[in-house]
């Protein structure tokens, strides 16, 4: 491999071709030819000293060494994209953007008043809210992709180049129907005895799963839901009609919900945080400012 610095824009083109697998459309997206395309590909590799693409005349794809290349290139390309952003726009708010990653709970239950609030406030700015689950939100934010996350915490995204500020604690609680479930309704449940009835929870890639299965894991037993969704709304829907047990953050329970109740259990579950997330090692846009000012504001009454 050659020891000398290889040019970024090799890297910028590469990163093209790897989305795209087309070399073509790589050239449309960068404004450069094909063949300008295919000569930048082919320096790289030589400076590299590895193959990255498979290319034949009707497919690129990328070998091992061009995927562990792009897990390095993506994020980076990601952050100049988003400085070059930030750069071309104003910074009075008079115009601008904002970039919010949330998980879809997180954003009707507990954003939505704010994001009204900054909306009024700065007309111009244009909103944009990134969705997932709140490990790969802080993942969005470590990419660049996003401003400001807002996630559970604890979280296993969270890192040194993380600043993490609570903003509100919540309770994770179980709930059925109670016309399913009346059994359960005037007793307190050992977690032991969990396993005994469907349990519906989020998908295990999410910090919930991982908090609640961690919980019953340091009293010695493994959960096993026999239901994982993306959605608490679903979950709270399909508790009602009797089809398990489910376990939501309890403030998306509504008190004239008659039809659920909340299982006591011998053991009780420790509270958490939703967190408000912000880069260390990138200036923080001040639009993010201003709507994290909003929250912390809106939450210390």
């Amino acid at each position: 491999m050659n020891n000398t610095n290889i040019d970024f824009e090799l890297y910028k083109v590469f990163y093209y071709v790897a989305k795209t697998l087309s070399f073509s459309e790589a050239s449309k997206e960068l404004y450069i030819s094909q063949s300008a395309v295919s000569q930048s590909v082919k320096t790289l590799e030589k400076e590299l000293g590895h193959k990255i693409f498979t290319r034949s005349t009707k497919s690129v794809s990328l070998t091992d060494e061009g995927e562990v290349l792009l897990n390095y290139v993506e994020p980076a390309i990601h952050l100049m994209l988003a400085g070059e952003k930030e750069i071309k726009e104003s910074a009075d708010l008079m115009e601008g953007s904002l970039s919010v990653a949330a998980s879809d709970t997180i954003c009707r239950y507990i954003l939505k008043p704010y994001l009204k609030i900054f909306h009024r406030k700065y007309p111009n700015v244009r909103i944009s809210v990134l969705n997932g689950t709140s490990v790969a939100c802080v993942r969005f934010l470590q990419e660049g992709r996003a401003d400001l996350a807002i996630a559970n915490s604890p979280n296993g995204a969270f890192s040194r180049d993380t600043k993490v500020i609570d903003l509100l604690t919540f309770k994770d609680v179980f709930i059925a129907g109670k016309t399913a479930f009346p059994e359960l309704m005037k007793m307190k449940m050992a977690l032991a005895d969990f396993n005994r009835y469907p349990i519906m929870m989020l998908e295990s890639g999410s910090a919930t799963a991982k908090y609640i299965s961690d919980f019953f894991k340091k009293n010695g037993v493994v959960l096993t839901p026999s239901v994982e969704l993306e959605s608490n709304d679903l979950l709270i829907d399909l508790a009602k009609i009797g089809i398990g047990i489910a376990c939501v953050p309890d403030f998306c329970l509504s008190k004239s919900d008659v039809e659920l109740f909340t299982i006591k259990t011998e053991r009780e579950i420790q509270p958490r945080s939703i967190a408000a997330v912000k880069p260390l090692k990138r200036k923080v846009k001040p639009e993010a400012e201003n709507f994290l000012q909003i929250l912390l504001e809106g939450n210390r009454r």
